[in-house]
């Protein structure tokens, strides 16, 4: 769970975006919005399979350059 303190002196604007930041970078929001509705077994295999070759694609395309 993110969380920033306020730090002394600190303007309200620029904790909010320290906050922003910092649920960017851990994904948070990626993380809801898969929670938000119900995947059956096969169609999340389905996702899984498609993001690895989608990985594995640009993998091979890194590696041929």
């Amino acid at each position: 769970m993110a969380e920033v303190k306020l730090q002394e002196g600190e303007a309200l604007e620029n904790a909010l975006r320290r906050f922003k930041r910092k649920v960017q970078q851990e994904d948070i929001i990626k993380e809801v919005k898969r929670h938000s509705f119900y995947l059956k077994p096969g169609e999340k295999q389905r996702t899984k399979q498609a993001l690895a070759r989608k990985r594995n694609r640009k993998k091979s395309r890194r590696e041929i350059q």
